[in-house]
């Protein structure tokens, strides 16, 4: 793993908000080594820091699986909106869609449910614990696939599960399994006024991020980004569409005052398709951010430190 460094790390502006706002205190500090895309990460400013030739790496050399249910299209939807965003971007962010072309990111939607073993629901990470291993196995070991050397799987509900028994095990089986492969680990999304306690999503991200940082792993931290407004405040109480009980729509809100093309773009069904928001939102901002996170991740396996 290549060690990285961070510039940003955005603190909670007290003066400018209300008493409900709290410094997050969780201990959710990247390690010198692990590569943790998080809500300091997932901004704009900070994909386009990153030099030309590790996104072209990236978009060139990465052939990437990823698996998910609803949730799992903040991503894959940001990511298909992006090269529509600014001049240039059609080209530096080109993507395709199980469709493989010459300098676009190959990207597998929907990629390894099928490969699940007979009668087994491998839909998402949430549908059964351990059903990804097998599924990822089937997937990584059929030649058809040869080329893939990313794989990601996304929770539905994170909720209830247990992550340190079945999900860590789990993906660190086949990270020893098929060392050629980057496997990226996520955290699940936010849940409105039900985060905190065992098994909520506070806690089981807290579980998932300090297993990477004391492992130098790959994690895209949806937890982070879906509780932390662009301002860097945490609302505990957030759910997946950046709305939080005492702090209102804070996504939304911020996309009100700004415009597409100017902050923010269209996420897309399919790349050059039809705009859409991800699942369970009622905005673009939630799945701009995990698309720059995604990249960030990718620039960093492409070799960017």
């Amino acid at each position: 793993m290549k060690k990285i460094s961070y510039a940003i790390a955005l603190s909670c502006l007290f003066a400018s908000v209300l008493s409900s706002c709290e410094k997050d205190d969780t201990d959710f500090i990247k390690g010198d080594n692990a590569v943790i895309a998080d809500h300091t990460i997932a901004f704009e400013d900070i994909l386009r820091s990153i030099p030309d030739e590790y996104i072209n790496a990236a978009r060139n050399d990465l052939h990437i699986a990823y698996q998910h249910t609803s949730h799992g299209t903040h991503v894959s939807y940001g990511m298909f909106g992006l090269p529509a965003y600014k001049a240039g971007d059609e080209i530096r962010f080109a993507i395709t869609n199980n469709d493989p072309q010459a300098d676009k990111l190959d990207f597998r939607d929907y990629a390894m449910a099928s490969y699940a073993e007979p009668g087994i629901d491998a839909s998402d990470l949430s549908r059964n614990e351990t059903a990804f291993i097998q599924a990822t196995r089937n997937y990584l070991d059929d030649p058809d696939n040869s080329e893939i050397n990313v794989v990601v799987w996304s929770w539905c509900n994170i909720a209830g599960h247990d992550v340190a028994a079945n999900y860590i095990p789990g993906m660190q089986t086949l990270i020893n399994e098929y060392p050629s492969v980057s496997f990226i680990f996520m955290t699940g999304h936010a849940n409105r006024g039900a985060n905190i306690g065992d098994g909520n999503p506070r806690n089981q991200a807290e579980i998932i991020l300090n297993y990477c940082k004391e492992n130098n792993f790959y994690c895209l931290d949806y937890y982070g980004i879906d509780t932390h407004c662009m301002d860097g405040n945490y609302w505990e109480d957030a759910g997946d569409d950046g709305d939080s009980s005492t702090g209102g729509t804070y996504y939304a809100d911020w996309q009100g005052s700004h415009s597409i093309g100017e902050g923010y773009y269209e996420n897309r069904s399919s790349p050059g398709g039809s705009v859409t928001y991800g699942a369970h939102n009622s905005q673009h901002i939630t799945a701009n951010r995990k698309a720059y996170a995604m990249w960030y991740i990718l620039a960093s396996i492409a070799g960017w430190e």
